[in-house]
């Protein structure tokens, strides 16, 4: 076979590849639209989240578990520390630690709503399907969250997901084997070193689990990095280092976080003032909390509240 034959081929199997990834998009689209046909987010089966937004959104404070994220229209921005990660219906987002975050849709509109889905990955299932494959957790370094591109073989195991929803009664069944069929895709993928955060049931990546949690849960109290560290079996350097080599951030900078964002959701949602605010998640220290709050959010607490309601009226009146 001649080369130009070769080529010819090559450029007709792109093509259908193309197309097939394509279809796949559309019908995920369509799908989660059917089933949620108005602004918010529901979750129709256990650990499957969808969402959908006919505006773009302000950068809001949360916390994200481990999970796959794809987005069937639209487009995303999550910001974490310094890093940035933006995704769109071409590629998805990993996270395999809870990690402190600011997200916002950036591309929505009501005729063409942001619509995504979210699968909570479970460290049972994939250190369940690492071992079903062969594979050895190992250590690993990879910071725990990131974007990669999507692949055909990934997006139709999410397509098929999705299609649970029309036979719910199937889904005790098929949810677990397709779930398993999305942890393998991703485990051969770009990020399978990412899923050793959540397949290690010992070592180094459970004991930065075990650090994250303690500071998820505790984080207005009082924390002692050398406590922890003793408490781990770690030294504080060795803390330092690891945690930061998942979690793109220190510990003390990821126990910061935790406490700004939750102060400002009490301020934003139950209308505490900064100071309160600043007591209530762990700042002894009101000038420290307003310096760190402006260094996190580009804004003093007060204005940063105010311009933030402002926004949010402004996006109701527009969705109206």
């Amino acid at each position: 076979m001649t080369i130009t034959a070769l080529t010819e081929r090559e450029r007709q199997q792109d093509e259908r590849h193309l197309q097939r990834l394509q279809a796949h998009r559309e019908e995920l689209a369509e799908r989660i639209a059917r089933a949620i046909p108005r602004d918010g987010t529901i979750q129709p089966l256990e650990g499957l989240t969808l969402a959908r937004l006919s505006s773009p959104s302000i950068p809001l404070p949360s916390v994200a578990e481990p999970s796959f994220c794809v987005i069937a229209q639209g487009r995303k921005e999550v910001l974490v520390e310094r890093n940035r990660y933006e995704y769109d219906p071409f590629h998805y987002l990993l996270a395999t630690v809870e990690l402190p975050r600011l997200s916002r849709v950036i591309e929505a509109s009501p005729q063409q709503p942001y619509l995504s889905l979210t699968l909570r990955l479970v460290p049972s299932q994939v250190t369940a399907v690492l071992l079903a494959a062969g594979y050895v957790p190992r250590r690993s370094s990879a910071q725990a969250m990131n974007v990669s591109p999507m692949d055909e073989r990934l997006l139709d195991a999410v397509v098929r997901l999705v299609r649970l929803l029309d036979t719910p009664e199937e889904a005790p069944v098929l949810m677990p084997l397709i779930t398993q069929e999305i942890i393998y895709r991703l485990l051969v993928g770009e990020q399978g070193r990412r899923l050793c955060h959540l397949a290690l049931q010992g070592g180094m990546p459970s004991e930065i689990a075990s650090a994250v949690s303690y500071l998820r849960h505790h984080f207005a109290e009082p924390v002692r990095v050398e406590r922890l560290a003793r408490e781990l079996g770690l030294s504080v350097s060795s803390l330092h280092h690891h945690f930061k080599a998942v979690t793109g951030l220190s510990p003390l900078q990821y126990l910061k976080q935790l406490r700004l964002q939750e102060a400002r959701r009490l301020m934003l949602n139950e209308g505490l003032d900064a100071t309160s605010a600043a007591f209530r998640v762990g700042y002894q220290d009101v000038s420290h909390f307003n310096r760190d709050y402006r260094g996190l959010f580009g804004r003093p607490p007060a204005r940063d509240i105010q311009q933030l309601r402002q926004e949010l009226e402004m996006m109701a009146v527009g969705t109206d």
